[in-house]
């Protein structure tokens, strides 16, 4: 399969940081060309704060600040050792780019992207780690968007689908899917799910980069049935009900932990 054709160019549009890098290099290891890697800025903490807080309340998002300035950072030294020996199991490698193949935006859903996409007119758009693509950006060029995302979809959608399955004693739903993107929040198409399957030396830091080896192949699986036309939908388990998760605050985490010995 010749993937430098006009007819079949891949994109991937990402935020900032290690994890989206680790895709990237993934997919160009694995002979999948990215024609260009699209960074957005991330979105200034103080507005995004103030959204949060208009979803969930100025409490709930207090406790999510106080997990991630003091929980986050002894989870990330606890599992140092487990995270490395994940990165050689699943190879992944972080090594920033070649920076000729870097665009930076502002955000995926300006002006400055959309020209880029509609300049490049990819047949595939990988997008991980960005803001919610807006209806504007998903029509602007006539591919296919699609998503890693860190849970089972639909039951575990949002923020740490691996994390919230497991405190809710749901092992059959945690994993990865990749799935189609639409205007909702990870509520696209199911294209491939892949379960894990955590030890007791994994935490909350260290779920996400299981989810992420385990995505990895099936992405690299989805990419090529969207350039080979062959894209074939799994239907959702109807028994399971569409729930959209955030990051736990402290206290949830510390009760989870304590009671469900959830890490």
């Amino acid at each position: 399969m010749d993937t430098n054709n006009t007819s079949n160019k891949i994109v991937m549009i990402s935020g900032p940081g290690e994890y989206p890098i680790m895709v990237y290099n993934y997919l160009i290891q694995h002979n999948l060309h990215i024609e260009r890697l699209i960074i957005e800025t991330p979105v200034n903490t103080k507005n995004f704060l103030i959204r949060r807080i208009k979803k969930i309340g100025a409490f709930n998002v207090l406790g999510q600040v106080l997990h991630r300035m003091l929980i986050v950072p002894f989870l990330k030294i606890e599992s140092k050792k487990r995270l490395q020996k994940i990165k050689e199991m699943g190879q992944l490698n972080s090594k920033m780019a070649n920076p000729d193949v870097i665009s930076k935006v502002p955000s995926a859903n300006s002006d400055q992207c959309l020209d880029l996409l509609r300049q490049l007119n990819p047949s595939v758009v990988v997008v991980v780690n960005t803001r919610i693509l807006s209806t504007r950006t998903l029509s602007s060029i006539p591919a296919k968007f699609i998503n890693i995302h860190a849970g089972i979809t639909p039951k575990y959608r949002g923020w740490h689908g691996g994390y919230w399955a497991l405190v809710h004693n749901d092992k059959t739903n945690c994993g990865t899917t990749i799935h189609l993107v639409d205007k909702g929040i990870d509520t696209g198409g199911i294209l491939y799910q892949r379960n894990i399957d955590p030890t007791g030396q994994d935490n909350y830091y260290t779920y996400p980069f299981l989810q992420l080896i385990a995505g990895l192949p099936i992405l690299k699986r989805a990419i090529k049935d969207v350039l080979n036309q062959n894209i074939q939908l799994k239907v959702p388990d109807k028994n399971n009900d569409s729930n959209l998760y955030y990051h736990p605050t402290i206290w949830q985490y510390l009760i989870n932990r304590i009671s469900k010995k959830v890490k």
